[in-house]
């Protein structure tokens, strides 16, 4: 068994599907952790959804993050004023993916999926997160906010308890993400490799928990 966290695919499926079937080619007793923005700015956020989901029902050991993308996408449902910071975002391209002319067309099971994402997971060496944590609250725990949003912070070692922190959602350089690799202790490791941005950054990357093995894929979209 292996267990894998990706972050950041932003409907960059052909990438995301090479990903899971050719480089670390997933098996059914692996362990797939998915930490946030499935969706918006690449070409086929449906698509992802929907391998995403075929993967569950396939029995693949999934769980999977709440991004700030995906936070954006139901805020734009729930109030027409957020609509447009959606939709300039990248959520017009998600939306063309579902050849839907606005939100309604979007089926129920897109919308289930999306809201029943985690915010963070606890293993016994590893918290996972979207974007990191506000260390400075009374309880980094309960400031979801900070999970799906914040960029800057300072780790604190008494509240991730001698666990790494993995999290995605800031656009990071390859050199950058395997210097984070490096070294005894406790880590900050950002595995979002910009692999939507395909001009400037452009890697889908996976890391291997159990070895701190960095996979890593150039946008095939």
């Amino acid at each position: 068994m292996s267990r894998y966290a990706i972050s950041d695919i932003h409907g960059c499926l052909k990438t995301f599907r090479h990903m899971v079937e050719e480089v670390i080619r997933l098996q059914p007793d692996d362990e797939l952790y998915l930490l946030g923005d499935y969706i918006d700015r690449g070409p086929d956020s449906k698509g992802v959804l929907d391998f995403i989901l075929d993967l569950r029902q396939r029995g693949f050991n999934l769980r999977a993050l709440y991004g700030n993308h995906e936070d954006m996408l139901m805020a734009a449902k729930a109030d027409p004023e957020s609509l447009i910071l959606w939709l300039v975002n990248g959520g017009d391209a998600a939306l063309e993916s579902f050849k839907a002319a606005d939100l309604d067309q979007i089926e129920d099971k897109y919308w289930e999926f999306i809201s029943e994402l985690e915010f963070y997971i606890e293993l016994e060496d590893y918290i996972l997160v979207h974007a990191g944590f506000n260390f400075a609250a009374p309880d980094p725990f309960t400031d979801t906010e900070s999970m799906i949003w914040i960029r800057d912070f300072d780790l604190d070692e008494s509240v991730l308890g001698n666990r790494s922190l993995v999290h995605g959602h800031t656009p990071t350089p390859l050199d950058e993400i395997y210097s984070s690799l490096q070294g005894e202790g406790i880590k900050d490791i950002n595995i979002d490799g910009g692999c939507v941005f395909k001009q400037r950054l452009g890697y889908l990357t996976a890391l291997n928990l159990d070895t701190l093995e960095l996979h890593t894929l150039r946008n095939m979209e």
